[in-house]
């Protein structure tokens, strides 16, 4: 079988047969390094592909730029042990981050605990305007091409997708990538670079907290999801006024937060 980038093939075995084995395609699994003016600032494990889309998305949902204009430049560069994302900040934002290491250097225990209300926990987010609407109708269809873009997946079942949707529904790109997180940080990348603001965000995954934090931080107003959504999640959506739908199928879904966005 020929190799792919984000797959490898190895042999296995299967429930009753277990004396003859196979050749099959598994996911590929790295460390992958971003590591911003010469400092590794995360280690993430991730598909290995995609990579500066990655980088900048994270970078994005993260807070650590406003915009792509704050990166000079980028290189992925392979390492005895993975993958390193060497990028470039602009000099006003790599101290905003020095700060911010500085400041996560200095607590102890949890990151959670002691924590006194919601608006404490992760990073501020402004308050989402509301200037998007989207038709449940026009979900249906992407949702059925949801496997179109996730080539790794159709050869080992391992990966998620994020996919951005026009406000007709079509499906301007999407991403995907062992980690739910990291397949939304690959989308939100590729929107920055186009410049694509109507429309909404779709992941295979559930909606961790987390997910709807990185939407929010990149002005991403209606968020669709696969799967349900937990309680931080909705919290999160609330106060950014993130629309959050769930559990959607054709035909079916489920609204959190924040409905006057649909029809």
């Amino acid at each position: 079988m020929e190799q792919v980038t984000g797959a490898r093939t190895i042999e296995l075995w299967h429930r009753g047969n277990l004396t003859v084995g196979e050749t099959d395609w598994i996911a590929e699994e790295v460390p992958v390094a971003l590591v911003y003016n010469g400092i590794s600032h995360v280690v993430m494990m991730a598909s290995p592909k995609d990579l500066e889309a990655f980088a900048l998305g994270f970078s994005l949902s993260e807070g650590i730029i406003d915009s792509p204009a704050d990166i000079y430049g980028m290189d992925v560069l392979a390492s005895c042990h993975g993958v390193e994302v060497q990028i470039e900040l602009s000099s006003r934002r790599f101290m905003g981050l020095k700060e911010r290491r500085r400041a996560l250097a200095g607590r102890t225990g949890c990151g959670v605990c002691g924590v006194e209300q919601l608006s404490d926990i992760g990073r501020p987010v402004p308050p989402l305007p509301f200037t998007q609407t989207f038709s449940l109708e026009k979900l249906d269809e992407p949702l059925g091409k949801m496997r179109d873009y996730q080539p790794i997946g159709g050869l080992t079942g391992c990966t998620h997708a994020a996919l951005w949707l026009d406000a007709e529904g079509q499906i301007l790109d999407g991403r995907e990538d062992i980690g739910r997180h990291v397949a939304l940080d690959k989308m939100l990348g590729i929107r920055s670079r186009n410049q694509w603001q109507q429309g909404a965000a779709l992941v295979s995954s559930r909606a961790s907290y987390e997910m709807v934090q990185k939407a929010a931080m990149c002005g991403v107003e209606i968020l669709f999801a696969v799967s349900a959504a937990t309680t931080l999640a909705v919290e999160v959506a609330k106060r950014t006024n993130l629309t959050l739908v769930g559990f959607n199928r054709p035909g079916r879904a489920t609204v959190y937060t924040h409905p006057e966005r649909l029809r």
